[in-house]
């Protein structure tokens, strides 16, 4: 599992391109018959891929966390991006196609991850809090979730946001994750961007093709840098960082976010003028 400390926003806006992306983008979370981890100090979130082709795949608890298994103190959401995944939960098994999501509380022991077909494997992305409570398991469609249509195309942000893992979808400790979706000709994302200091966020872009990238621009609000980011690479956005984006052509994106708070209105909007 790789460790990403926290950072100072008055140490950041002193990082050039290399260190910025050291610090705060995953360039590789999906190698075949792997699991990947990284541990962000930030709000103490762990995020995650696994691509199984040949193998079933177990989620364990690395040396860092201290426990006898991953789940131990920790909940996780596991949303699928590629072909059929087949996830045990203590023995029972949960089918997702794509944009499925599974949520699984504090106290599960077995985690273990494959593909329906290995000829078109899996490829499922997960985030992983800090819980102090158990929540039940479950499994929830892209179309059950609690769906918001904002933006407009005159403003190139028309999307589609479903929110997943949160206070009016499926119930958990403190993580929430959802996927947002763009309208054909739409390419920004959370702009006007905000921030929210009580949470963090991890963004994984997905669905874009070999040559397309995104700008992701992140930092205090008038203190803004960007990082160029591609296919099926994640940002760790700390909460005092806008996290806002623009892509050469279509994508998607999953976000999760983790920390004090458990809502969507502790956000501040940044007014367009006060960015630099």
């Amino acid at each position: 599992m790789e460790i990403r400390h926290s950072t100072n926003p008055a140490d950041a806006k002193h990082y050039d391109t290399a260190r910025l992306r050291q610090q705060y983008l995953i360039e590789s979370l999906f190698q075949a018959d792997q699991v990947k981890m990284v541990y962000a100090h930030d709000d103490r979130l762990i995020i995650g891929g696994a691509l199984p082709v040949k193998e079933t795949l177990t989620i364990e608890a690395a040396d860092v966390l201290k426990t006898e298994y991953f789940l131990e103190r920790r909940e996780v959401g596991f949303i699928n991006i590629g072909g059929e995944a087949v996830i045990e939960v203590d023995g029972e098994r949960y089918t997702l196609g794509k944009l499925d999501t599974l949520y699984v509380g504090k106290g599960a022991r077995d985690l273990k991850l494959s593909s329906g077909n290995s000829s078109e494997p899996a490829k499922i992305y997960f985030t992983s809090a800090l819980a102090h409570a158990t929540y039940s398991t479950r499994k929830v469609s892209v179309q059950e979730a609690n769906t918001l249509n904002l933006g407009s195309l005159e403003s190139s942000n028309e999307r589609t946001i479903h929110q997943i893992i949160h206070e009016n979808g499926v119930q958990s400790c403190q993580l929430m994750l959802g996927v947002t979706l763009f309208k054909p000709g739409s390419v920004w994302n959370t702009m006007p961007a905000h921030i929210h200091d009580r949470r963090m966020e991890a963004y994984l872009y997905f669905d874009m093709n070999a040559d397309a990238r995104v700008f992701h621009f992140m930092g205090e609000p008038n203190e803004t840098r960007h990082l160029v980011v591609a296919n099926e690479q994640a940002i760790i956005s700390p909460a005092w960082s806008i996290h806002s984006g623009a892509g050469t052509s279509s994508y998607a994106f999953i976000w999760a976010m983790a920390g004090e708070n458990y809502t969507f209105k502790d956000m501040d909007v940044v007014p367009m003028d006060a960015l630099k």
